[in-house]
């Protein structure tokens, strides 16, 4: 034990040196360590400058629950987008008129036919007969371009107007 004793206290003063050094070591790296936290918490406290909010987290759980708003707005306007796209190839828009004279040479443009059709060829086709009687109208549905009635010439000019219309 004695003998433990004595190579112990020869190199006791090893082993404080090692120790002082390392406590030197883990002193320096604690200052420097600081140091960059002290600059950390400059940066941080100029950035919440002036925002309004306490901290950092708070802020970022604001612009979560914004952020969550916008993309439910987001999906709420693409899904009425595509409700009003899909009414909108249904709308007769395309229409095409050509008017004539029924009669032939005698009287003026007075008759007309008009085609109003969308964009899957559906839709109607309205036509005048105008004399010096009166006039009459009649109407006939279009299913694809075609009729379940029998179709005039100027009704047929009308659909094809209506069909090249943008």
């Amino acid at each position: 034990m004695a003998e433990l004793n004595g190579l112990i206290l020869e190199q006791l003063i090893w082993i404080i040196g090692g120790m002082a050094v390392l406590m030197v070591i883990l002193l320096i790296i604690s200052i420097a360590q600081g140091a960059k936290l002290r600059k950390f918490k400059r940066k941080y406290e100029a950035m919440m400058a002036g925002s309004g909010v306490e901290d950092l987290e708070s802020l970022l759980i604001n612009l979560k629950i914004q952020m969550d708003s916008i993309e439910d707005e987001h999906m709420l306007q693409t899904n009425q987008l595509q409700v009003v796209m899909q009414k909108l190839t249904r709308i007769q828009g395309k229409v095409g008129v050509k008017r004539y004279n029924a009669y032939g040479e005698n009287g003026s443009d007075l008759s007309f036919s008009m085609a109003m059709v969308n964009d899957s060829q559906d839709g109607m086709v309205l036509t005048g007969i105008y004399n010096r009687d009166g006039s009459y109208v009649y109407a006939k549905p279009l299913k694809g371009g075609e009729s379940t009635y029998t179709l005039s010439p100027e009704e047929k000019e009308a659909i094809t107007l209506a069909q090249q219309a943008e």
